[in-house]
């Protein structure tokens, strides 16, 4: 185990920490950017011309180098709005897409332990007096219906 933790670091540490060439920076980008046009599909993947547009002005920042990846989804994102966002901001009201489903799983585990740990201590009671008399009463009058017929 601690020789693959050993190798795992060694491989990270060597590895290089971004694109290499202003074409992966364009892949890198517009894989992050959903087409405005086509339901679910990625600006890279996409052939509709919207997405071709926004291939074009990506590439045009990246050629022109006075952006970060960051700042270029940023003015694509003024331009059509956040819903051209394939994995939404961790900030403000979408981080709600990220923290809402963990608050949600998180209480409804509470309430499945807290469920089976009341179940689990619910014992059942011994009958009392009463409650045998019943018993003994209908099983009577059962037998008396049944010798009766």
């Amino acid at each position: 185990m601690l020789l693959m933790v050993c190798l795992l670091l060694a491989f990270g540490a060597t590895r290089s920490g971004g694109p290499l060439t202003q074409q992966d920076r364009i892949d890198l980008v517009t894989s992050r950017l959903a087409c405005p046009t086509c339901s679910g599909e990625s600006v890279f993947v996409s052939q509709a011309s919207a997405a071709q547009a926004i291939r074009t002005e990506v590439a045009r920042q990246v050629g022109a180098g006075i952006r970060t990846d960051d700042e270029i989804i940023s003015y694509i994102e003024q331009r059509f709005g956040s819903q051209v966002l394939l994995v939404p901001r961790s900030s403000g009201i979408d981080s709600l897409v990220w923290s809402l489903p963990v608050a949600v799983l998180i209480i409804a585990l509470a309430l499945l332990v807290n469920a089976f740990a009341r179940w689990g201590r619910h014992k059942p009671g011994f009958p009392s007096a009463a409650d045998e008399t019943l018993v003994k009463n209908a099983l009577a009058e059962t037998a008396q219906d049944s010798n009766e017929s």
